[in-house]
């Protein structure tokens, strides 16, 4: 490594136009249809979103399959918590789950309205 080089900036993103912020910020929001009563609401609206969008817009494909990866992991730790509601620590853990749903799915809408990638927490790579 050559230590003459100047660090990479850390504060520099590439330039988004706003139309890829906009499906991102959407493609995040999307994943809050769960609480609509839309069943998979969240999944599909954000795999849709992602579908529309990969071959042209790479911070787009990139943000959405972020988001889908999120939808799918939610899914997955709500599902865990059904049999654990048998032994009274899912009734805990659910309350904790869509909190921290919620929040997560704000703060990266947040980042993507600005052109800044987001990479959700406790998130399983699926695609």
């Amino acid at each position: 490594m050559d230590y003459h080089q100047s660090p990479p900036s850390y504060n520099s993103r590439p330039v988004t136009t706003r139309e890829e912020n906009n499906w991102a910020l959407a493609a995040h929001l999307s994943g809050l249809l769960l609480y609509t009563g839309i069943p998979f609401g969240n999944i599909l609206a954000t795999f849709a979103i992602w579908l529309m969008n990969r071959d042209t817009m790479p911070f787009v494909d990139d943000q959405a399959k972020e988001s889908l990866n999120f939808q799918l992991t939610i899914m997955l730790y709500g599902f865990t918590c059904i049999p654990l509601a048998f032994v009274l620590i899912g009734f805990a853990l659910l309350p904790i789950l869509i909190v921290f749903h919620v929040v997560a799915s704000i703060i990266a809408a947040v980042k993507a309205q600005h052109g800044i990638a987001y990479r959700y927490p406790l998130n399983i790579r699926f695609i």
